[in-house]
């Protein structure tokens, strides 16, 4: 497709993409052009391929930096990602340049905790090292001691990030007869009122009183590496950690020492420090449940996730706003 359009038309999509998610952009008018690939472009030709774009359509894996912004030029007027996370977008960046910045709120709440609920009944119930035991032909039939797992029924489960998908997380150990115990920037009375929840501001007391943590904050500054050496050493022994937020909330490392001298007894990671790179400790420990960053990963999900993306792009293209722009542009 043209690269060379600049007026006010071209919408440069950064992955290949199911034609009824683009239909919407397409019937619009708007010309089309997408890197017709599943992996990430390199930088440079992604800088290539957005000059005299006027909208982008990002993914996770794209750094939306002043640099890709100023490749484009300054028709750009809007980048959507097919996120709710903006970690990997410089806000800044877009403000100076009166960028609209759109992203997917709301509609992966319950696909992501889903799946970290599944994550964590995997660690519990060991699931992984079951399966294995009967791949490997080395199964001799039932024991009364093979494979004891973790009850859930009465567990302290504390969910760090007590937003949507904490929340919709909470109510779900809470089904299982879990305690929940929550850490965030303030109380949410109404998880209190509905879940038994307890808020406990002191992130450290919080982790020395958990045998689960399952983590839910956005990553910033203050978040990065929230879970560090130290703090992974105050989860009581044989503690399981959930993380299906960001990768770089936990200290990777750290976690694999700590798994691998049975301080902590099993990890569940839909997420990683350095994506699509894993830890190599992380692939030898039993007790480790990895995910390929799957936790919006459902078709009514990222068909409603696509919409959001094309709406708020041709919104902004026809000198509307639409209600999912981060901040003001």
């Amino acid at each position: 497709m043209s690269r060379a359009g600049s007026d006010g038309r071209r919408v440069v999509v950064t992955r290949a993409l199911p034609a009824a998610w683009l239909a919407p952009l397409a019937e619009a008018g708007l010309e089309l052009d997408v890197i017709d690939q599943h992996e990430a472009p390199s930088t440079a030709e992604l800088h290539e391929r957005v000059r005299g774009a006027s909208a982008l359509w990002v993914m996770l894996g794209d750094r939306v930096d002043a640099a890709l912004l100023d490749a484009a030029g300054p028709q750009l007027r809007v980048v959507a990602t097919f996120s709710v996370g903006v970690d990997h977008v410089d806000l800044a960046a877009c403000r100076e340049r009166d960028v609209a910045l759109a992203n997917t709120p709301e509609v992966l709440t319950n696909a992501t905790a889903d799946l970290a609920m599944a994550l964590l009944l995997a660690l519990a119930r060991r699931l992984r090292e079951g399966e294995a035991l009967l791949r490997s032909g080395r199964w001799a039939g039932w024991g009364p001691q093979q494979l004891l797992g973790f009850d859930l029924d009465g567990a302290r489960v504390l969910v760090v990030g007590p937003g949507r998908i904490g929340s919709a997380f909470a109510r779900r150990v809470r089904a299982f007869g879990a305690r929940v115990t929550y850490h965030g920037r303030r109380a949410r009375p109404e998880l209190d009122e509905e879940l038994g929840a307890r808020f406990e501001p002191d992130l450290e007391a919080a982790l020395a009183r958990s045998e689960v943590v399952s983590l839910h904050a956005p990553l910033t500054d203050a978040t990065y590496h929230l879970l560090d050496a130290r703090r992974l050493r105050l989860l009581p022994p044989g503690a399981l950690v959930v993380n299906t937020a960001r990768g770089p909330l936990i200290d990777e490392a750290a976690l694999v020492d700590a798994l691998r001298d049975a301080h902590l007894g099993g990890a569940g990671l839909d997420v990683f420090e350095r994506e699509p790179q894993v830890h190599s400790g992380l692939l030898e420990l039993p007790n480790v449940v990895m995910l390929p960053h799957l936790g919006s990963a459902t078709r009514g999900t990222r068909q409603t996730m696509a919409a959001l993306v094309t709406d708020a792009i041709t919104a902004v293209l026809r000198g509307a706003r639409p209600a999912n722009l981060v901040g003001d542009p």
